[in-house]
């Protein structure tokens, strides 16, 4: 190659780099601004019911006593772009803000809410990083630790957002979906009426072990997500894609679904809800977990305008799905881990009677949907990603479809229609670890060395 084709090869390679950055930019700054127009409709729809939205939620907890939880977890999915002593020197400082608070309100005797006293810290340093990183760093070091900080405030203002949704759903679906679910759980043997006889007979030992792990389903997600993203320091990049991004995208999508499909669950629809006195005067009767409710005609039945309507899909059996996911990659303590978070979370979820067996097929379906075009995405579209993401969206939506308008089919024919629910979610299993494992890059097979001829 001549001296004037390798300048002019360098020439378009420089150009084609400085117009996909300015892709990427007008990129990022579209989804900014959506994701910020976004926010501000959930403020101004919460406003209007009367409650805080997530941008005043979040606002408030600089000051006001929050959770700790999603605020440390944040931030130690933030601390994954800072050094070990920087790490050090953001949890000390964390610390000691929190210490101060607690101070401050412990000689104002102000009011905490129990286990609500720790987390101003945390969100803190956050907003903190963030300053220092247009302030004091340039060029890639700026961009990684904007990552870092979005990433940490993504987490907590994905909890506040789904908070507010959940608001939403209660106060603008005052008729829910529930007997239609139940009908066609008739198909698939009343699972959760099942599940909730063995989980009474298991005592409280069991009980509290599935609140636990129920409860604690972000805290899995964030050890996961710190093993996947343990080496951002060092190669000073995130990965392609890691859990986090499924993890939020599933709380993004999911309650768009509650909103089509409004549905309360088993305990508030059946049983007394999960307070013992909630829903009884709502319910269509005092059935769970005893007696499986009678086959008959579905109509939509009003309810309260508190009860949150977040079962169709189980977004829970959604994200210990990604959880599972995303572990297998993993150390063999966290695949072990992942599994028995997701049999305990599905256990959890039938047995505490928040879902159907519906719920929990639909949430598989639409975990992996979601997984399957995010991975598409980070690797570039091909045809077996595009023809994946239409089988589950496609499986997804005649789920939907078939309990809102085959109950009565499903329910008084269940040898058919069971397996045929059960095969509909394994077809998309299969497809997604069949076209996920051909997307693996193969090492290529070692040569064997030619035999030498010896000399005459």
């Amino acid at each position: 190659m001549s001296r004037a084709s390798r300048v002019f090869s360098s020439t378009n390679c420089r150009v084609a780099l400085v117009a996909w950055r300015q892709r990427r930019a007008i990129l990022w700054a579209a989804a900014s601004v959506a994701a910020l127009a976004f926010l501000i409709t959930l403020e101004l729809a919460a406003r209007c019911y009367g409650q805080p939205g997530p941008i005043t939620s979040q606002v408030k907890g600089l000051i006001c006593a929050p959770k700790p939880g999603p605020l440390y977890g944040g931030m130690a999915l933030m601390m994954v772009v800072l050094t070990r002593r920087q790490r050090f020197i953001a949890a000390g400082v964390a610390i000691g803000i929190d210490v101060v608070f607690v101070l401050v309100r412990w000689a104002v005797d102000a009011k905490m809410p129990d286990g609500h006293f720790l987390g101003n810290g945390a969100l803190w340093v956050m907003l903190g990083c963030a300053v220092i990183a247009v302030t004091r760093r340039t060029g890639t070091e700026r961009v990684l630790l904007l990552k870092g900080v979005g990433l940490g405030l993504l987490l907590v203002a994905g909890r506040k957002t789904g908070d507010t949704w959940l608001l939403i759903t209660s106060k603008s679906r005052p008729a829910v979906l529930d007997q239609y679910v139940a009908t066609t759980d008739h198909a698939l043997g009343n699972p959760s009426w099942l599940m909730g006889r063995i989980v009474k007979a298991t005592g409280p030992i069991g009980t509290h072990v599935l609140h636990l792990v129920y409860a604690q389903l972000a805290v899995a997600a964030v050890v996961v997500a710190l093993y996947q993203l343990r080496n951002v320091a060092v190669e000073r990049r995130f990965p392609n894609h890691h859990l986090v991004r499924t993890f939020l995208v599933i709380g993004l999508l999911g309650p768009a679904i509650y909103m089509l499909f409004p549905v309360v669950g088993p305990v508030f629809a059946y049983g007394p809800g999960a307070s013992g006195t909630g829903g009884v005067h709502w319910a269509v009767a005092n059935l769970w977990p005893n007696t499986p409710p009678p086959v008959h005609t579905p109509h939509p039945m009003p309810y309260d305008k508190i009860t949150p309507r977040n079962c169709m899909p189980s977004l829970h059996t959604a994200w210990a799905t990604a959880i599972f996911i995303h572990s297998r990659s993993a150390p063999r303590i966290l695949r072990i881990a992942g599994t028995f978070w997701l049999i305990a979370t599905l256990g959890a979820t039938l047995g505490f009677g928040y879902h159907y067996g519906a719920d929990l097929v639909a949430g598989v379906v639409f975990a992996l949907t979601i997984e399957a075009a995010l991975r598409s995405h980070a690797r570039g579209w091909d045809r077996a990603g595009i023809q994946l993401v239409i089988h589950g969206a496609t499986v997804f939506a005649a789920l939907l479809a078939s309990y809102r308008h085959l109950p009565m089919e499903m329910a008084r024919h269940p040898w058919l229609f069971g397996p045929l629910l059960i095969l509909a979610m394994a077809s998309v299993i299969y497809d997604y670890v069949r076209t996920t494992k051909a997307w693996k890059p193969t090492a290529a097979p070692t040569p064997e060395p030619k035999p030498q001829l010896e000399p005459v």
